[in-house]
This record gives structure tokens, C-alpha cells and sequence, in this order.
């Protein structure tokens, strides 16, 4: 995949010394990456709390240090790449959608203060002297970024080819024979590749791949407005999302536009999915009007896309029993950006035979 996944990945392998190929049936940064919204956060889509309730305290505090720490990683990697890929730091904040959820965030507060991760507890009044909006409680998280990840991916991809990678797009991968050595791929128009290893990075393409029930396929939706002049009620264009599932969020641009998500449902079929945008589109745009109303909005683009979501919200990272010699770097959920700069470390680790005290947390069989 030359997605943003296979991008990291085949940028760091390159930098250490791999031979490698990228292969993708679409164009570079096509499929999900440009449907991506770009959020960055150390926040994982399942809370502290619960996500400790699934897999105990010690791995839950591992998952969520270990997004924490890849903001900071993402943005060295963004300022070495020496190009303009809109990286922003932004300040986050987690809403709660309705009244009855502010004893919740008191708690997930106090999971992360306890964890290490700094993060302030709004209350009300804190709220209404920052936002034109009211809320019964909010987390105030400095650890978040915004980007362009279809630029970051280019040039990822660039630098790859410049330690010596191969990249071929619009190139269909139709069989694969894992389990010979070495592994052979073969192409629908004929053509093979043999190496020790395979990386599937294919997003939500891969489940087919994959033990079934794994993951749950989802369609979201989003919309960009024209560029504003400002944006009045909105404290410092901080990212902002809530506690309501699915959940809605909005980020600004470095051209000033704002960009809204959510309103996702389940995935069935693309047709389906594309059918349903517009409509998506104007109860996206409604409720920014209710919660900025003095801010003129003027939609520019709508778009929708396809991501996979997992029973705790974690990527997956690593190999599967069954298919020796491949690995896997599926960065479902919310923060596939973080997930894949997280995987790249793993990567590299598992090809080079050393231990990586974060893998075990993405394994496939936590």
C-alpha cells in the first residue's frame, strides 16, 4: 500500500538500509489517506477507562503513552522532510456530548493524570468563557497536531526513492504466495516480486486477509469549508471532538478553512456510501452552525470514506500466526497517522529480531 501507512514504513525501512517496493493498486496517497481528516491526537477513540477495562492498566497506560509520545515523533519526521505539509501544533479538547457525561470525563481525568499524561478538566464555566458554545465539561489536551497527510505522504515516499526504494502504483497485486521462500507476488498483468518479507499496509482492504470478526467497517463523512477570515467563539482553532459515539469532530486548515467529520454509519458498499454524502454533508454543517453561529461558514467540499474499527480501538501491528514472513500495519480506528509512525518502530524492530516493548500491545492476539 502506498498509503500514509506504507509511506512511514517504507521511509524508515529505506533510511535503514532495506531493499524494498511499494505497491498499490491506486495511485500514491489514493484510498483512505485522501479521505483522511487529519486529526492528530494521543487520544485513542476507546477512553483510559474503558480501554483498561478490555486489557488491564499496565497495557491500557502503554497504548496510550506510546500515541502521546508519536505526536512528537510525527513532528520531527514532518520538519525533516523539508517541505510544507501543513503540520500544525493545536491544542485538543474532548467534549461531552451530553450533561450525563461529565462524571465520566472527571474520571477519564483522572485515569491520565495517573498515567503521567498531562490534561486539564474543564468545567462549565471554563467552557463558556472560551467557546461560543456551553458544555457540561470538556479535556484540555496540549498534545494534538493537525497536517496534510497527502503531502506528508509524498514525501515520505520521495525521500524513500532516494535511499533507494521503488515505488509502483496503479499496480495490482492479484496473488500472493506467503508461505514459500521467499514470498512471490504476482501482478494482474503478469509481473512478479520476490522478497523475504511483506508488509500489508492496505487499510480496511486487508480484512479479507484477516480472521474474520476482527474488524468492523465503517463509512464516515466530512466537509471543508471556503477559506475564513475568522473565527469568532472558537478558542485558539483548537481541535474538538466529544464523547458521543459516533462522534463528531472539526479542525481548522493552515488556509484558514474549517473541516468537519462525522455522522459515521456502517459501511455496505461504496455506491451506498457515496449516495448518502450530500445529505451527511448539510447535518455537518448544521451542527456547526449551532455551535458556532457567528462564524461565517461557506461549504466548499464534501467527501466521504472508509475506515475499519476494532473491538478496543487499537491498531493492529505485527504478523499472524498463519502467515509466516508478512506483517501487518493496520491503523484502525481514529489516529491511523499516529498508529503508523508507532508501527514503523515495530516494523523495524520484528525485521531486525529485536524486542519492542510496545508490540505486544498491537498484536493481533492481545
Amino acid at each position: 500500500g502506498a498509503g500514509i501507512s506504507g509511506a512511514v514504513i517504507a521511509e524508515r525501512l529505506s533510511r535503514e538500509g532495506l531493499d524494498g517496493i511499494v505497491l498499490d493498486k491506486r495511485e500514491v496517497a489514493g484510498g483512505s489517506t485522501s479521505a483522511s481528516t487529519a486529526l492528530l491526537q494521543y487520544e485513542i477513540d476507546t477512553p483510559l477507562t474503558e480501554l483498561t477495562k478490555k486489557m488491564g492498566r499496565k497495557d491500557a497506560e502503554r497504548a496510550y503513552r506510546a500515541c502521546y509520545k508519536s505526536i512528537d515523533a510525527t513532528e520531527k519526521l514532518a520538519e525533516s522532510l523539508k517541505i510544507d505539509c501543513g503540520f500544525e501544533r493545536r491544542r485538543s479538547v474532548y467534549l461531552a456530548s451530553k450533561a450525563s457525561h461529565a462524571p465520566l470525563l472527571l474520571e477519564e481525568w483522572k485515569a491520565r493524570k495517573e498515567a503521567g499524561i498531562s490534561v486539564k478538566y474543564l468545567e462549565k464555566q471554563d467552557i463558556e468563557k472560551r467557546f461560543s458554545f456551553s458544555r457540561e465539561a470538556a479535556l484540555l489536551s496540549d498534545q494534538a497536531a493537525q497536517m496534510d497527510c497527502y503531502r506528508f505522504t509524498h514525501g515520505l515516499l520521495q525521500r524513500a526513492v532516494a535511499h533507494g526504494a521503488r515505488i509502483f502504483d496503479r499496480t495490482h497485486v492479484v496473488k500472493q504466495d506467503t508461505n514459500s521462500k521467499p514470498v512471490r507476488l504476482t501482478t494482474d498483468k503478469g509481473n512478479t516480486v520476490t522478497c523475504k518479507q511483506v508488509i500489508f499496509a492496505m487499510g480496511y482492504e486487508a480484512q479479507k486477509l484477516l480472521p474474520p470478526g476482527l474488524v468492523k467497517m465503517k463509512s464516515t463523512y466530512a466537509m471543508a469549508s471556503e477559506p475564513l477570515e475568522k473565527f469568532p467563539g472558537w478558542w485558539k482553532r483548537c481541535l474538538l471532538w466529544e464523547t458521543a459515539r459516533p462522534y463528531f469532530y472539526m479542525r481548522t486548515t493552515q488556509d484558514g478553512r474549517a473541516i468537519i467529520g462525522g455522522e459515521d454509519d456502517d459501511f455496505r458498499n461504496p455506491e451506498r456510501r457515496d449516495a448518502l454524502v450530500e445529505k451527511k454533508a448539510k447535518r455537518l454543517e448544521k451542527r456547526f452552525r449551532q455551535m458556532f453561529p457567528d462564524i461565517a461558514l461557506e461549504p466548499a467540499y464534501h467527501w466521504a470514506g472508509t475506515f475499519g474499527e476494532t473491538k478496543d480501538g487499537l491498531a493492529y501491528i505485527g504478523a499472524l500466526p498463519k502467515m509466516p514472513n508478512c506483517q501487518f500495519v493496520l491503523g484502525f480506528g481514529g489516529n491511523g497517522i499516529t498508529y503508523s509512525v508507532i508501527a514503523s518502530d515495530i516494523i523495524r524492530d520484528a525485521l531486525f529480531g529485536k524486542k519492542n516493548k510496545d508490540a505486544h500491545v498491537f498484536r493481533f492476539d492481545r
